[in-house]
């Protein structure tokens, strides 16, 4: 179904040119379809921001839901920008109290970079609870992003990360927990999940706060949990929004931030993410990086080129099947709660009627 492109955001026109469906806002107000409005808390740094708005908006927009999906994009002003970065968020973003007045069927709140050793003290903290309270109260069902799980888990349930020592960086196989939870209804019982992560919360803390497990890996941990009543609040530790080349991306990254003296040792490439053609193109790189870094010369471009047709995308798929599965639920309990158009015509002594 059609997303909305209700602001000049260039996601729309950058989602429209790979082939999504994106329905301009004088046409939509034409059509006689529902509306879901649905908002993104995008905590992403500059460099991710708008990769992050396509991401999530491909998802909700393959959903097959018979809707219209509003997307309204907000972030929270604690968060370091570049002046890149806040002009972007001055044009298309709306505020926080917008969101409040207006309201949403359902929020997505994305993950976010973190420099302490504890959420609670991260400068975005306090205005973060105050989002996650509003939503649990206003909003249908919460959608939350890694960091942003690990943030509610703390929050609301006292359940705080664990360090895993290492990151846990790649794509790993998950299995179904729950075969019967209407959110994983259709999925297969086995796939793919990217994960990118330096904490954890273990099963053993979801099932403490009295949250339901519905998918997990025996490497990567638990992936997907919904809360207690099974649905308000969803969380992902993993990260099936992420584009193919979303882990090579990130991999490049690691890599400049070594060459440039960011990081102390060269980065491990992603687990179970590469070909064995395409690690051995990365270990052959890092050899001449090495060599021209001890040389001091000007070290190599990574071989994107050679890298990026040989990835395979083992996750998007089931990720489109859950969220289309969320996006339903949402859709049927808001449409409990909207005044039918012809409901004003009802005639209360009429027992064919329809009756809320």
């Amino acid at each position: 179904m059609p997303l909305v492109a209700n602001t000049e955001l260039p996601a729309f026109i950058r989602l429209e040119s790979e082939g999504e469906t994106i329905l301009q806002r004088d046409a939509a107000v034409h059509q006689d379809i529902r509306e879901l409005h649905i908002g993104l808390l995008n905590m992403m740094p500059d460099a991710a921001l708008e990769a992050t708005e396509r991401q999530f908006f491909r998802l909700v927009g393959e959903s097959n839901q018979i809707a219209q999906f509003y997307m309204h994009l907000f972030t929270l002003p604690q968060l370091p920008r570049g002046e890149k970065g806040r002009a972007h968020v001055a044009q298309y973003y709306e505020s926080f109290e917008q969101i409040k007045q207006e309201g949403l069927d359902a929020l997505i709140i994305t993950g976010a970079n973190v420099t302490q050793p504890d959420l609670a003290m991260e400068p975005f903290w306090e205005p973060l609870k105050e989002v996650i309270d509003w939503a649990y109260d206003n909003v249908t069902s919460t959608l939350c992003s890694c960091l942003a799980t690990h943030a509610v888990m703390q929050q609301r349930y006292s359940q705080k990360r664990r360090p895993l020592g290492f990151k846990r960086w790649g794509v790993y196989p998950h299995y179904l927990v729950d075969r019967h939870h209407p959110l994983v209804a259709g999925v297969n019982t086995r796939f793919d999940v990217p994960h990118s992560r330096f904490n954890n919360i273990c099963r053993q803390q979801f099932e403490a706060a009295g949250l339901h497990v519905l998918v997990e890996s025996q490497e990567a941990g638990v992936h997907l949990a919904v809360s207690e009543d099974q649905f308000r609040i969803v969380f992902f530790q993993g990260h099936p929004e992420y584009d193919i080349i979303s882990l090579l991306k990130e991999y490049k990254r690691e890599v400049n931030h070594f060459i440039n003296g960011l990081r102390k040792e060269y980065p491990p490439i992603p687990e179970n993410y590469f070909s064995l053609q395409s690690a051995a193109i990365m270990e052959e790189h890092k050899t001449h990086v090495l060599k021209a870094i001890k040389n001091g010369d000007p070290a190599p471009e990574l071989p994107e080129a050679l890298i990026t047709q040989q990835i395979d995308n083992t996750w998007h798929d089931t990720a489109e099947a859950v969220l289309n599965n969320w996006i339903g639920k949402v859709y049927q309990l808001t449409n409990m709660d909207r005044k039918l158009p012809f409901q004003d015509h009802i005639d209360p002594n009429d027992p064919l009627d329809l009756k809320d």
